[in-house]
């Protein structure tokens, strides 16, 4: 099921094969979706970014249409990014703006610090990074974000639980993280198609390995950048709700200025975690402020 507009291809990259959806004239910007989700959740914003770029919606291994491999290792973050260096190498990119969501915006960061050189600027919407999210917790923030330990248990305690009614469980996520809670925002498309992965035993696997892999391998990775003082060099947009996830940490703008070198914060107001469904034109209008080359 394309995003409407886009045409969609597979891509052999880093021993699987990812899904992409592509469409557009301009510079190359590549879209990165969350849990638990895939290429829909940008069908409000990518169409209209079509008339100033090359819009590329992969989606993650594990979701969508992409391969799922097994193990815990396979979901670093780090190895997803190398999927995504893949993509640019097989398209023939030599750089290329990123824009991320939830676990797609922990694949964007990873990718802008091990590859500074193939990132134009780049955009986080609605995480901090794991390894602080993981020191911010306290009981509300455990009680709101309890998916990250639950989905992070080990094999198959999660999935088995998932499975007993896997697209019941999609819904209740995905509307107990709207602002308004309900599934308004989502077209029955996207909310076919996400249903549909929470019903595949496979993509379940394969989500709750992305989270293993978030409480264990990104976290020391996390850890380690910051031990060193590495730090993002591309222009970085940040776009957090103003009662999302990353407001619970206290300070998430200034989180992200230990880890940025150039930011720009927004606050985004009457949206829950789902802002580019939510509320997508001023997420748009963010957007293009920071990717489109300013004009003088």
């Amino acid at each position: 099921m394309a995003i409407e507009g886009f045409t969609q291809s597979y891509v052999r990259t880093n021993g699987i094969q990812l899904s992409l959806h592509r469409a557009g004239t301009g510079p190359a910007m590549i879209l990165l979706h969350g849990y638990p989700q895939n290429h829909h959740t940008w069908e409000k914003i990518a169409p209209a970014l079509l008339q100033d770029f090359d819009v590329i919606v992969p989606d993650l291994r594990g979701y969508g249409d992409s391969h799922a491999p097994e193990g815990v290792a396979a979901y670093a973050k780090r190895e997803m990014a190398l999927d995504i260096i893949g993509v640019m190498d097989s398209l023939g990119m030599e750089r290329a703006h990123i824009l991320g969501h939830d676990r797609g915006a922990r694949v964007t960061y990873r990718l802008a610090l091990d590859h500074p050189d193939r990132v134009d600027r780049l955009g986080i919407i609605e995480i901090v990074p794991t390894g602080d999210f993981w020191a911010a917790w306290n009981a509300d923030l455990a009680l709101a974000a309890y998916h990250w330990t639950f989905l992070a248990q080990s094999a198959p305690l999660p999935e088995r639980m998932i499975l007993a009614d896997g697209p019941g469980y999609v819904d209740w996520t995905l509307s107990k993280w709207t602002h308004r809670g309900n599934l308004g925002p989502f077209s029955e498309a996207a909310l076919a198609s996400y249903r549909a992965q929470g019903a595949d035993p496979v993509r379940v696997a394969a989500m709750c390995n992305d989270y293993r892999a978030g409480a264990t391998i990104d976290r020391e990775i996390d850890q380690t950048s910051r031990a060193t003082g590495q730090k993002i060099k591309a222009p970085l947009l940040f776009l957090w709700a103003s009662n999302g996830f990353p407001a619970r940490t206290g300070d998430p703008l200034g989180c992200w200025r230990d880890w940025a070198e150039d930011l720009t914060g927004v606050e985004l107001e009457g949206t829950g975690h789902f802002a580019m469904e939510e509320v997508p034109e001023p997420v748009l209008e963010a957007v293009r402020a920071h990717f489109l080359p300013r004009r003088v």
